[in-house]
């Protein structure tokens, strides 16, 4: 019995680590993409406020889409795959 929550806790440790290092990575590109953007459709710009609001907006309406809940797959997919192998293997 301990060793089964052994493995359930370092399972779970070990996805939130998987999880939040996904969510930074998806979050980088976005703000990347974001004043990629920005610098292309404002060439001569040199307005750095305008520029923050603008990524910040488009930050906003990442963390509302679905994207970001779709990374919270790294838990269920392992769960599902593991009870499905513990029934298949029993």
């Amino acid at each position: 019995m301990f060793g089964f929550l052994r493995v359930l806790v370092i399972g779970f440790v070990v996805l939130s680590v998987v999880y939040f290092s996904v969510s930074l990575y998806s979050r980088s590109v976005r703000r990347e993409k974001l004043e990629d953007q920005w610098d292309e459709d404002n060439p001569e710009s040199d307005d750095s406020t305008a520029r923050d609001a603008y990524v910040e907006q488009g930050m906003k309406e990442y963390d509302r889409s679905i994207r970001p809940k779709l990374i919270l797959l790294v838990y269920v997919i392992p769960a599902i795959l593991a009870t499905i192998l513990m029934v298949v293997i029993n």
